[in-house]
């Protein structure tokens, strides 16, 4: 659904969706209401997303999520066939920043918390979801807390910060590693990542080889360059990483 860092323009921030039998995990939900038109454009009715995961409190994870809780919110309101709960799960700092935001922008959202459920996960909790399983953990980020997952052992989700030394045991050997990439190499001292507590493509392409992952995904990107970003990203991962990479553009699908 999006696939730039938090001060893109040019295209949506980083978020994605999980579908499986039809229903959809949505994983972070960008910065703002674009969130919304990014669901109709990829053709995913909101009717089919009872599950949200956040994984930090910055604004361009968590401020879509509050316009999808709006939306959602009017759809039970008025009978527009939303069937079930939302769950919406996050470490401990972004459930409570999200309800903190709701509680100042949209209040109105208690009038459904029978059926918006913020639920905390904690480090190396398991829940099934949409007939996966995940496993939650605690990225050990720098600037937030912030959390990352484990779906059904194969694919790993590292957040929006590099993946720290401490986790490499937990990454080894998955068949997908879904991992920020701020800018190239060469183009650091122009975006300051390292600064920014991010990864160059480079940085990102050298973790993948050293847990042996099979496939990378290159997400929360830069866009000066969207029309040659998937390119240049790619051949700099792959003059270090042996796998397939995979530099997505906006509503691109990735089959797992």
């Amino acid at each position: 659904l999006g696939t730039g860092a938090g001060g893109t323009l040019n295209c949506y921030n980083t978020c994605f969706a999980i579908e499986n039998k039809d229903e959809y995990l949505l994983v972070d939900g960008g910065g703002g209401n674009q969130i919304i038109k990014q669901l109709k454009t990829a053709n995913i009715n909101l009717n089919a997303i009872h599950n949200i995961f956040i994984s930090h409190s910055h604004c361009d994870p968590i401020l879509g999520v509050v316009w999808v809780v709006r939306f959602i919110c009017q759809k039970i309101k008025n009978n527009k066939g939303y069937e079930g709960n939302l769950n919406i799960f996050g470490c401990n700092h972004a459930i409570t920043t999200l309800k903190t935001i709701l509680d100042l922008t949209y209040s109105q959202h208690e009038k459904f918390k029978d059926r918006i459920k913020l639920i905390e996960v904690k480090n190396n909790q398991q829940i099934e979801i949409n007939n996966l399983n995940f496993r939650f953990f605690d990225t050990l980020a720098k600037k937030v807390q912030q959390f990352g997952f484990i779906l059904n052992s194969k694919l790993m989700f590292c957040g929006d910060e590099p993946l720290q030394k401490e986790l490499f045991n937990l990454a080894k050997n998955k068949d997908w590693l879904i991992h920020e990439a701020f800018c190239l190499e060469s183009d650091e001292p122009i975006f300051k990542a390292h600064e920014k507590s991010h990864s160059t493509v480079l940085d990102s392409a050298k973790i993948a080889q050293t847990v042996n992952a099979k496939n990378l995904i290159l997400l929360h990107s830069v866009d000066n360059d969207l029309k040659n970003r998937k390119s240049l990203f790619c051949k700099e991962a792959n003059s270090i990483f042996k796998g397939n990479t995979f530099t997505p553009n906006d509503f691109d699908i990735i089959e797992i």
